[in-house]
């Protein structure tokens, strides 16, 4: 409550005739240290936002999060080149946004006897709950940080950085209150923090630890990243702390279809339990393709679908500790490497495109994802992998750019069919190719200006080969491996 007075959030008034009031609520939260220990219990009043009208009291509400993929390639940045990683917090973020609309809210319940009948709260700032509060908050955020001679990215626009004349720059990337700041020039990111605890309430987190429920450790080898505490307690929720771990993932071979109506069962649940392992997948590129077959039956879940999901829980037992490893190599190279599986599902027919990108030897990006449309030869399903991959590569090469930190060398592309290849270097095999037309343009344009350097690799080498099909153990080991994933909890 004094941080609502201090901030100026509301002036008491009485409501006008023929406007509606929004209701609130306390709401009371335990925040957590990453060991699972209490830090602090916490108080916030949230509007229900739900009540409002659109035209009326609000109007635009979008406002971007930093993708948890422009972290890593920040990550991969600051390892290579051994800057430092700060994460601030800002305190009543949402506080902070100035309203445009005019919003009038009930009395914070408790207080409502300090004042008289019909009297409410007219709100001055942006307040918890409220549909337009991210967008006002941010463009706060945006104009604050601008103002100290900072340029937004474009290609993430939470990410702001500032080059010095020396060369140096600093770096900012925000995700709703949580700030991460990297860079090489110490000075200005000590002033930066100087002038952000000016303008709003901030809290100095120290070297980033814990964000987004996600761990880092930075130690001489490189920087570790899991979710340990995340995948322990989704195992102790569903009972199975205590269950035989399995080897992979999923099955090789296993082909799921959607449940007939008569058989679905717990479908909020299956949901949920899926939603949890989405997230996860954040950190377990080694999860990514169990989870995006098991996700493509959220409305339709049978006995077949929880056994899938449990036996992704059943892998995780095995290794709850295990993340990505971002180690100094002493070099910025761009690599993708893309693969398919043509016409893997048996419901449609559609392929499944796999790749995973690296910045400086360090995994950074990835995606498991059915195709939109069927494909009729394997060097089409193929040939849409690799276009997937050349548009990541060419959105990473558009962040080291801004950064000044791009290297003149071509960004390397990994695939394992050479007709696939063929087609991207030469006007061949033409009417195989009429329907995949853009894509071919596309891929052979980057490859004839230099940007992209296409290069054949066996498909046992085939890193992206773990985002397209289930593997045996035998084969599923080596390429984890190549994704520089380690277990730094397990054992010596």
């Amino acid at each position: 409550m004094n941080a609502l007075r201090k901030n100026g959030t509301w002036e008491i008034v009485e409501l006008p005739k023929e406007n509606k009031v929004v209701g609130c609520k306390w709401v009371f939260t335990i925040k957590s240290k990453a060991d699972g220990s209490v830090e602090r219990y916490k108080a916030r009043l949230v509007a229900k936002g739900f009540t409002q009208t659109y035209g009326i009291d609000y109007q635009e509400t979008f406002a971007p999060v930093a993708k948890i993929n422009s972290i890593r390639v920040l990550l991969s940045l600051a390892v290579n080149s051994n800057w430092p990683l700060h994460q601030l917090d800002v305190k009543n973020a949402f506080l902070n946004g100035d309203l445009e609309e005019e919003v009038f809210m009930n009395l914070p319940p408790g207080f409502e006897e300090r004042f008289e009948a019909r009297k409410v709260c007219k709100l001055k700032k942006s307040l918890y709950g409220l549909k337009q509060s991210p967008r006002a908050w941010f463009e706060r955020f945006g104009k604050v940080i601008k103002r100290y001679g900072y340029t937004q990215g474009q290609a993430d626009h939470t990410m702001f950085y500032k080059h010095s004349k020396e060369g140096k720059v600093a770096i900012l990337i925000v995700y709703v209150d949580d700030i991460v700041l990297t860079g090489d020039s110490y000075d200005e990111l000590e002033k930066l923090k100087g002038r952000l605890a000016e303008e709003f309430e901030i809290k100095d987190l120290g070297t980033l630890k814990y964000f987004l429920g996600m761990e880092f450790a930075r130690f001489k080898e490189g920087i570790s990243v899991n979710q340990r505490k995340y995948v322990l307690d989704l195992l102790n929720e569903t009972g199975m702390l205590g269950c035989k771990p399995a080897e992979t993932p999923i099955e090789p071979n296993v082909k799921l279809q959607p449940a007939k109506a008569e058989i679905v069962k717990d479908r909020e649940r299956y949901q949920r339990l899926v939603g949890r392992l989405i997230y996860l997948s954040h950190t377990r590129p080694d999860i990514a393709f169990s989870v995006s077959m098991v996700s493509q039956f959220m409305h339709s879940p049978g006995a077949e679908h929880f056994e899938a999901v449990y036996r992704i829980l059943r892998y995780l037992k095995g290794a709850p500790g295990r993340g990505l490893l971002f180690k100094p190599r002493g070099h910025l190279q761009i690599e993708a490497y893309t693969d398919a599986d043509w016409a893997g599902s048996i419901v449609d027919r559609r392929s499944t495109s796999g790749y995973c990108s690296f910045v400086g030897g360090n995994l950074v990006t990835w995606r498991s994802k059915k195709q939109n449309v069927v494909a009729r030869s394997s060097a089409e399903a193929e040939f849409r992998a690799v276009a997937h991959g050349i548009c990541e590569i060419m959105w990473i090469r558009r962040i080291l750019e801004e950064l000044k930190s791009l290297e003149s060398s071509p960004m390397k592309l990994y695939c394992d069919n050479k007709a696939a290849i063929s087609i991207a270097h030469n006007p061949v095999l033409h009417d195989c190719t009429k329907h995949v037309e853009v894509d071919k343009h596309f891929i052979k344009e980057k490859i004839d200006n230099g940007l992209v350097c296409m290069t054949y690799i066996p498909t046992e080498e085939q890193v992206a080969d773990v985002f397209t099909k289930g593997l045996t153990k035998k084969q599923f080991d080596p390429l984890i491996g190549k994704l520089a994933m380690e277990d730094i909890f397990r054992p010596a």
